[in-house]
């Protein structure tokens, strides 16, 4: 059983996620501060973070996000085509299916030199900025960060690119806290979308 007040900032930093967009660690924080605790409350883990998202959507939004995953998981794939070469991987919300139309799409690249990714959206005429965050291991990558209009959302949405070295692609596919694979390779980001479509024409 986890502490009430650990479900209260879950489930705050929940709604967060799903009406402002805002990446998990973001909300948290941001939660703590909404509901008026000490700057050092300790976090709720990402897991519980995740119930409370699937929970969410299930209740506000179940008839929407079906859709907007899908359009993100297909815009996803469009890049991920276009950057093959560089042997894509989806996570994030948009992977694991929590995403909404405010969600970004992020994109681990997996590089033997980290300046071709670079090159290859300079030939491809693709603006973008760099900028870095932790990767999956806790160092500093660097990430190329676009915003790309989604035809069925009919907005724009934030594309990152993670790159991470090409021996870190290993590493990369071991299955998270619940036994899941933390990203997915076009092929499955194909499937996802083949169940998905299925989904949001039945309902």
């Amino acid at each position: 059983m986890e502490p009430a007040l650990s479900v209260e900032i879950a489930n705050t930093a929940a709604r967060l996620v799903v009406e402002e967009g805002l990446e998990w660690g973001p909300a948290k924080r941001r939660a703590i501060r909404q509901l008026g605790l000490p700057a050092r409350t300790a976090l709720p883990g990402n897991d519980l973070v995740e119930d409370a998202v699937r929970e969410f959507i299930a209740l506000f939004c179940a008839q929407t996000q079906p859709m907007e995953l899908c359009a993100l998981r297909e815009l996803a794939l469009a890049w991920m085509e276009r950057m093959q070469e560089f042997r894509p991987y989806l996570g994030g919300a948009v992977w694991y299916g929590t995403a909404t139309r405010l969600s970004d799409i992020h994109i681990a690249l997996f590089c033997d030199d980290s300046k071709s990714a670079e090159i290859s959206l300079i030939n491809q005429r693709v603006s973008y900025e760099v900028g870095s965050m932790a990767g999956m291991r806790g160092e500093q990558i660097d990430v190329l960060s676009m915003s790309c209009r989604c035809p069925t959302l009919d907005e724009e949405v934030g594309v990152h690119f993670l790159i991470y070295d090409l021996d870190d692609l290993r590493g990369a596919l071991r299955p998270d806290a619940r036994g899941r694979a933390p990203r997915g390779d076009a092929a499955a980001v194909r499937r996802l979308l083949a169940q998905t479509s299925s989904s949001v024409t039945e309902s």
